[in-house]
């Protein structure tokens, strides 16, 4: 966050607003996840370390709301025939791509808050409406960072590089089993013992003894794509756009198709994946793929849950938000058969910013795995 001030600051220096702009926007996007995880945080005073030390807790609509502005602030900042900035390692200087994700993430948040506050959300959609503003359209303007291959940058790559102990679900894995899913083996490593069953998932929150019992040439590894050095750490992806236009339009938000919509997100993440076309064709063509006009909760909760694997917590939120995939408690788990909906907050804040934290938890209830967050109504 302190490099992004900074950025800011340069802004201000060379007198070149696009380097506000996409400040303010990856700045936003970091707020998100940390209210998304949390609930109520440090907002309004937590960039102003200097003249706050211990930054107050800001309730998790306003936090929201604080983000909408300052995504509309950062459009404002973001010239196209501005200056030109360097060091852009996301979309390389190309301003155009930053006000399609800064639109995006809008559209995130607005619906985030769509069943707490939903003329909010109309109000938004309407902004951005009426700014002439333009969404992720492709697969080349998915935001994401690339990660340097030489000497390897990727965490996830690296990690396996050096340990071999960790494995992929088998909630994820039996889900794109029961689908025919041609993600499968690009999310999954077959098993090194082969058996009847090549893809094999390990069950989440076993315990130790139990989880080597399985046996790690008996397990699957995340697929080689994501093992890769190369392979790039997605933020805000088209698919995932669509799948947010698709849902505007099922709550009667927007004069779009939903279904067609929802059917050319799924088409898209697939061919984020380098899958074929007729592969493409066969797989939406299933009827437990195809769009539920009676439930697009459901459709679109579980398709965009898969589209959104390398996303951790943005696939937490969103199951959080919708309700699906209806998913299970962890085998050994502590929570009395409930899944976890939050993140509780670190050691450091109840040590660092004790008095703020505890004003925090007092409002929100308790500072539990199971203590539900504002935007998550069910």
């Amino acid at each position: 966050m302190t490099n992004l001030n900074k950025l800011i600051e340069l802004a201000d220096a060379q007198q070149n607003t696009n380097y506000r702009g996409v400040a303010k926007v990856l700045r936003s996007w970091t707020f998100l996840l940390l209210t998304d995880a949390y609930g109520d945080i440090p907002y309004s005073q937590a960039i102003q370390i200097k003249q706050f030390v211990t930054p107050k807790y800001d309730a998790q609509k306003d936090v929201y709301f604080g983000l909408l502005d300052d995504l509309k602030s950062a459009q404002a900042d973001l010239a196209l025939n501005g200056k030109a900035i360097a060091g852009d390692i996301i979309y390389g200087g190309k301003i155009d791509r930053w006000k399609k994700f800064a639109n995006a993430l809008r559209l995130r948040i607005a619906l985030r808050i769509a069943d707490r506050e939903p003329e909010k959300t109309k109000a938004v959609l309407a902004e951005i409406a009426a700014e002439g503003g333009a969404y992720i359209s492709s697969n080349a303007e998915i935001a994401q960072l690339v990660y340097v291959t030489s000497p390897n940058q990727n965490p996830i790559s690296n990690t396996f590089d050096t340990r071999n102990d960790h494995r992929i679900s088998k909630t994820i894995v039996d889900k794109l089993k029961s689908l025919s899913d041609p993600r499968l083996p690009i999310f999954a490593s077959p098993t090194k013992d082969v058996t009847p069953e090549v893809y094999i998932g390990v069950p989440n929150g076993l315990l130790t003894s139990d989880a080597n019992s399985l046996g790690l040439n008996k397990t699957s590894k995340p697929g080689t794509y994501f093992l890769a050095p190369s392979a790039p750490a997605v933020i805000l992806s088209y698919a995932e756009v669509l799948f947010d236009r698709a849902e505007i339009a099922a709550r009667g938000l927007s004069n779009e198709d939903p279904a067609a919509l929802y059917k050319q997100a799924v088409e898209e993440s697939l061919r984020q994946y380098g899958v074929t076309e007729g592969e493409i064709n066969t797989y939406t063509s299933l009827p437990a793929v195809k769009y539920n006009a009676g439930n697009f909760k459901k459709s679109i909760g579980e398709q965009k849950w898969i589209a959104l694997f390398g996303q951790g917590l943005e696939a937490f939120a969103e199951w959080r938000r919708l309700d699906y995939p209806e998913l299970a408690p962890a085998v050994a788990g502590t929570l009395g058969g409930k899944l976890p909906v939050r993140f509780i907050y670190p050691g450091r804040e109840q040590s660092l910013n004790g008095e703020n934290y505890k004003a925090a938890v007092a409002k929100q209830g308790a500072d539990l795995l199971t203590t539900k967050l504002w935007f998550d109504v069910k």
